[in-house]
């Protein structure tokens, strides 16, 4: 079985594609000849208007999986409802929260911009889990991610307003998924707010002696010390990585010195990017 994976959103469009939206967020269609799943929908109209413009049938994604409640993930999700019809939601629980980012003084939500109610009149059916959840025969998601790493912290920013009170938002939501294919595993990254390395090593977890070939998506690296993208360089060698493409909230900084170090097997997962995984 092959699969095609294909970013339909993320902040900027690929090199040479044309007629493409780049928007702050991820959207990634995974397609075989037999069905196709979504991760993410992007922050609002680009998922749709990507899909479109690449010839992408949304009509046949059977399952969509959302890493987390932030809006720029779940923003285009009642557009895509709307080409996909009823279908599997598949999230964590908190992911329904009332998400909230604060900079001293400043204050502002960030969580899903709709409400539930409105998602299911139109298709959605919601299944909310902390484990990890069997999309097909071949993918699943994490689950929650347990902190195993020493220098992968939660950003300090992120809150979750409960009444009056701001608490601070451990993203226990924040899970990826998995695609369990020949020539290894194929690690889709959300925001791996968590931390890439441990999302990682959840998927070595979820399976015992398979190799990572691929890590796609958002790492996470942009607020990042030197120190801790070069942690992440030496794990990320140690695992054995053998296809790494990062976007949306990885950081240029960090982009640039993870293609100084990994050469050839990196690239910049922009929308409109597309591998084929054997």
């Amino acid at each position: 079985m092959q699969f095609r994976i294909t970013t339909l959103s993320e902040n900027c469009a690929a090199v040479g594609a044309r007629g493409l939206l780049g928007e702050w967020g991820l959207s990634i269609l995974i397609e075989t000849d037999d069905y196709s799943v979504l991760f993410d929908t992007g922050a609002s109209i680009s998922a749709v208007h990507n899909a479109r413009a690449l010839g992408k049938d949304l009509s046949r994604v059977s399952k969509i999986a959302l890493s987390h409640g932030h809006f720029d993930h779940t923003g285009g999700l009642r557009d895509v409802l709307g080409r996909t019809g009823k279908v599997e939601v598949v999230a964590h629980p908190d992911a329904m929260g009332n998400k909230c980012v604060r900079y001293g003084e400043y204050e502002g939500y960030v969580g899903m911009p709709f409400r539930r109610e409105e998602l299911e009149t139109l298709g959605a059916s919601f299944n909310l889990s902390t484990e990890p959840v069997w999309l097909t025969d071949e993918i699943v998601t994490t689950g929650e991610v347990p902190m195993v790493t020493d220098y992968e912290a939660i950003d300090p920013m992120m809150f979750v307003r409960e009444g009056d009170t701001l608490k601070p938002d451990p993203l226990a939501d924040d899970l990826s998924v998995v695609i369990k294919a020949d020539q290894g595993l194929v690690v889709l990254l959300g925001c791996a707010h968590r931390g890439m390395i441990n999302v990682l090593r959840r998927a070595q977890e979820l399976f015992p002696g398979k190799p990572i070939d691929t890590v796609m998506g958002g790492a996470h690296l942009m607020f990042s010390s030197p120190d801790k993208v070069e942690r992440t360089v030496d794990d990320l060698k140690q695992i054995g990585v053998q296809r790494l493409g990062c976007s949306h909230c990885t950081g240029f900084g960090p982009m640039v010195r993870l293609a100084q170090e990994f050469g050839d097997i990196f690239f910049p997962n922009n929308a409109g990017t597309s591998i084929t995984v054997p």
